[in-house]
């Protein structure tokens, strides 16, 4: 038998070595496509609609900044048919990811929940539907769509004009590809969740329903934003609402006349024709004017048990006001107003 010669076990030893750089160099691939690290924190938020597209998915990746290598990644997502399934939402992007496990993100939409924030003072739902609308996927037409369905409405228990009232302002945890329905949906149980029996027997208490005394405190907040005094002023519209004498809160004439920025109230405001004009009906407006704080509510629910029937702005300009039992005390305090702002306008002009 003859020996191998050196000649004829060379291409042996080639042929391992070459085995040996291609295996190297499939698992460096392997490593660096699937095993290795590809994202870093502080990158934006990814935002995927349902109309996204796969290419959509990948460009919106890569103006996050959150992914190092978008060659790798998109191999990856490739290879895992990512392209064939992929769920919208709003995705923050932790760092220390792998393609594999990135891709697992979006292919199982573990998508990150947003903060939405219902504001204080939103007068109509028009303006509403905006607001929710630029913090979630549904456009503001598709939410106020929703909530003009009379149908989902009364199924919460509202009407048109107290619908407004069901909106506590907050901030709340969602899913930004929560839709319309879901959205009212939650809304209602947030409404509810904040009526408890302590709360509810308060208004029962005050001869108040729910969305009266969210319109109350509507009219509050609308009044005054020194909070201290918020039980004192909803004391001062009880005893006008218990003796059947008319609220004449400047605010509903405002709401009425569809004019938030008038400054004063002339007796031709006075005179429209409006169920939400306090001066010519008595009783509460037919919903709220305004979307009012959770503290605002609390006031009309605390409401201060006193004997004052008026109110008029402290001539200190503190934003505070004077209270008086009688027509005769409100006057006195509305002369001291007036003479204390005739004074400051003399000052200026000087």
């Amino acid at each position: 038998m003859k020996k191998k010669t050196k000649s004829s076990r060379a291409p042996v030893i080639a042929g391992t070595a070459l085995i040996a750089v291609v295996l190297l160099a499939c698992g460096l691939f392997y490593y660096l496509t699937y095993r290795r690290a590809n994202t870093v924190t502080g990158g934006a938020p990814v935002n995927i609609y349902h109309t996204t597209d796969f290419q959509g998915l990948l460009d919106s990746v890569a103006a996050s900044g959150s992914v190092k290598n978008m060659a790798t990644f998109k191999h990856a997502a490739e290879h895992m048919k990512l392209d064939q399934n992929f769920k919208p939402g709003h995705y923050c992007l932790s760092g220390g990811l792998t393609n594999k496990q990135l891709v697992r993100v979006f292919a199982y939409g573990w998508q990150t929940p947003v903060r939405l924030i219902v504001k204080p003072h939103v007068r109509d739902l028009n303006k509403m539907s905006r607001l929710l609308g630029q913090q979630l996927e549904a456009s503001p037409k598709e939410l106020r769509e929703a909530m003009d369905d009379t149908e989902i409405m009364e199924a919460h228990g509202f009407n048109k004009a107290t619908y407004l009232a069901m909106f506590l302002p907050d901030t709340y945890e969602v899913y930004w590809t929560t839709t319309p329905l879901q959205l009212l949906d939650r809304m209602w149980k947030e409404y509810e969740a904040f009526w408890n029996k302590s709360r509810t027997a308060k208004a029962q208490a005050a001869g108040l329903t729910r969305e009266e005394v969210i319109t109350l405190a509507s009219i509050v907040i609308e009044e005054t934003k020194y909070e201290p005094e918020m039980p004192t002023i909803a004391g001062v519209y009880i005893n006008r609402l218990n003796i059947g004498m008319p609220l004449q809160a400047d605010p509903t004439v405002k709401y009425a006349v569809n004019d938030p920025s008038l400054r004063r109230i002339l007796n031709k405001h006075l005179q429209v024709n409006s169920p939400y004009n306090t001066y010519k009906n008595k009783g509460l407006p037919p919903g709220p004017i305004t979307t009012p704080t959770k503290v605002a509510i609390d006031a009309v629910l605390n409401y201060a048990h006193h004997n004052y029937l008026y109110f008029c702005a402290h001539e200190n300009f503190n934003g505070q006001h004077r209270f008086a039992t009688n027509l005769a005390g409100h006057l006195e305090n509305a002369r001291r107003y007036h003479n204390a702002l005739n004074a400051q306008k003399k000052k200026a002009k000087e």
